[in-house]
């Protein structure tokens, strides 16, 4: 990646970070912690690597990504918003009465949402199933899907690791934002995942563990996995829940945290203050 590239991206990266905590903040409550953890890979698929098209967001042939941990919804609608998918003013009605940006993912409601999620472990399987249907209908095209590490609590990632493996799904590039914290802990507490590199490549899958904020690693990675002919592809992110927002950056209790606009709006300026 150029010094330009790599510039503008973090410039984007920090403004969807802005835009997430704006949203979140005008509704004073919400997913705010898995939302800010993803904000560099989400970043790096919309605006480098996915082949989309806001003003065709159905196409056939397009990439699409499925947001397994679809409480983290807000900041794809970030992305979404910016990228044209529907006006910027939506992301202040996140989760109110008739709103279309409800507070998990959800397809029939969301102009480019690809997958309707938030019951977790389910997305995973949809992912694949669109990466099998693709590669029957001659469609050349990536399915790309994030879990969560919470999540991974769930057999039925186990089970669509097993199938993906099994049917050598190459199409499919999946990410773990493994940001060692969930709902009411730490992961390592609650369930834990260690060796997560050793249990997917147990599974059949192209294996890369690499710092999830750090936007000229997933770019090496996501080409790396691109380049991967014969299997699925796992990119475990290592990266940190609250990403960017001072008042709830690493805090058990970020995962659905109750937050005025006044501290969102000082944490936007924070960020603002960075270099």
């Amino acid at each position: 990646m150029s010094p330009e590239e790599l510039k503008e991206l973090k410039a984007k990266a920090k403004e969807i970070r802005e835009l997430t905590i704006d949203e979140i903040g005008y509704l004073g409550v919400g997913h705010i912690g898995g939302a800010l953890s993803i904000i560099e890979v989400l970043t790096l698929l919309y605006y480098k690597h996915m082949r989309i098209d806001p003003k065709n967001p159905k196409k056939r042939n397009r990439d699409q990504l499925v947001l397994s941990k679809g409480h983290a919804g807000p900041a794809l609608y970030s992305i979404l918003a910016d990228k044209g998918y529907f006006p910027k003013e939506w992301l202040h009605t996140l989760n109110k009465g008739g709103t279309k940006l409800p507070s998990h993912c959800d397809m029939n409601l969301t102009p480019g949402i690809d997958m309707t999620t938030g019951a977790l472990g389910q997305g995973i399987s949809a992912a694949i199933g669109k990466a099998l249907a693709n590669r029957m209908d001659g469609v050349d095209s990536f399915i790309y899907v994030i879990i969560g590490d919470g999540e991974s609590n769930e057999g039925q990632i186990w089970e669509s690791a097993m199938a993906a493996g099994h049917f050598k799904l190459a199409n499919i590039i999946a990410f773990t934002d493994y940001n060692k914290l969930q709902l009411d802990g730490y992961t390592y507490d609650i369930m834990d995942l260690e060796d997560i590199t050793s249990k997917w490549l147990s599974f059949g899958w192209h294996v890369q563990r690499i710092n999830g904020h750090d936007l000229n690693t997933i770019d090496a990675a996501i080409r790396k996995a691109k380049e991967e002919k014969c299997r699925p592809s796992m990119i475990v992110l290592d990266t940190i829940k609250g990403k960017g927002a001072y008042f709830a950056e690493g805090i058990i209790t970020n995962h659905n945290m109750v937050f005025d606009y006044e501290t969102a709006q000082k944490a936007i300026k924070l960020l603002e203050g960075e270099e």
